[in-house]
């Protein structure tokens, strides 16, 4: 079985080196409060800047949240992220997705953000239920980002 791949693009004013630092080190700022993996709301969610580094998310008690990995660092081109949620939302080392994200110089000014989730096959049997709903969620998170990002700029 083969799941296409989610796609999902927005435009931010912001030159793509302001929007890769906002997306990757203020992601805490624009990401709904209450709409992680945690058990409670989050105060960060981090990603390790370089390759072979964490991605997570971490509360107010400091109880960190494994999502995932960084498979490249790129600035202010390209984060590749290995996304590590199984199909019950919980982190599993030996699972992996992957989710990359472009920042791209717009025509007129502006960045083009490109957010690719791939290989949803691999969630086995939930994969098309899994896939329609990360297909609801990226939407909705690439819109936060854009919003604070043009707030930003």
């Amino acid at each position: 079985m083969s799941i296409a791949p989610i796609v999902h693009t927005v435009q931010v004013k912001a030159p793509p080196a302001r929007a890769f630092e906002l997306f990757t080190s203020r992601i805490q700022d624009w990401w709904t409060k209450g709409k992680t993996v945690g058990k409670n709301p989050h105060v960060a969610i981090v990603f390790e800047p370089r390759a072979g580094g964490g991605w997570f998310e971490r509360d107010a008690e400091g109880l960190e949240t494994q999502w995932g990995k960084v498979l490249a660092w790129e600035p202010p081109q390209r984060l590749l992220l290995g996304w590590q949620l199984n199909s019950q939302w919980t982190f599993d080392p030996d699972f992996l997705t992957e989710v990359e994200l472009t920042f791209t110089p717009a025509p007129g000014g502006g960045t083009v953000v490109r957010l690719e989730h791939r290989d949803l096959e691999r969630f086995g049997a939930d994969a098309e239920k899994l896939a329609a709903s990360l297909n609801g969620g990226w939407p909705t998170h690439l819109a936060e980002f854009a919003q604070y990002a043009d707030n930003q700029s």
